[in-house]
């Protein structure tokens, strides 16, 4: 399943493509092609049943079969908050942010039913991944010099602009 979110960053637009694998077996063998130059990965469990909290690490090791490790932002997030009560959901909270540490991934718990932390998450993942896209960007023009400005605009051959430093006017 295939989705467009739009986002404004800094005032600039930002779109963010997003690839749903289903997380089912039957779409195992087609799943490596979405994974594929991925900037964030998003592995989603619920909250209410430990054994897909352990099927993460093995969706994981997919995903990043694909995917340099360092340059891939990883998200752990806990679905169905809503059906838990706050007894259960600590104790699997508790596994969870265990498996986000051994992951080095964020971890969120939100409920689609409800909405918690459904905008606020995406907003995250939004962020990250333009800051992520801004950085890989100053890498690439390694013609750039130290001083130069960057313009964040949406027009990305627009995105440099080279100005000289203007003098303090105190000091003439």
């Amino acid at each position: 399943d295939f989705e467009m979110e739009r986002f404004e960053v800094l005032g600039v637009p930002f779109s963010l493509q997003l690839w749903d694998t289903a997380g089912q077996e039957r779409f195992k063998c087609i799943a490596s092609t979405y994974y594929r130059g991925a900037q964030a990965i998003v592995i989603v469990f619920d909250v209410n049943d430990v054994a897909s909290l352990e099927h993460t690490r093995q969706w994981l090791a997919d995903a990043l079969k694909e995917n340099d490790p360092s340059n891939v932002i990883l998200f752990l997030v806990g679905s169905k908050k809503d059906l838990s009560t706050p007894a259960q959901y600590s104790l699997m909270e508790k596994d969870a942010l265990k498996v986000a540490q051994e992951m080095r991934a964020e971890y969120w718990a939100v409920s689609s039913l409800t909405g918690e932390n459904v905008r606020d998450f995406f907003f995250r993942v939004a962020a990250l991944t333009f800051e992520s896209s801004v950085l890989a960007e100053l890498e690439r023009s390694s013609a750039r010099r130290i001083g130069d400005t960057v313009r964040i605009s949406g027009n990305e051959s627009e995105l440099y602009l080279s100005a000289p430093r203007k003098k303090p006017k105190c000091c003439q």
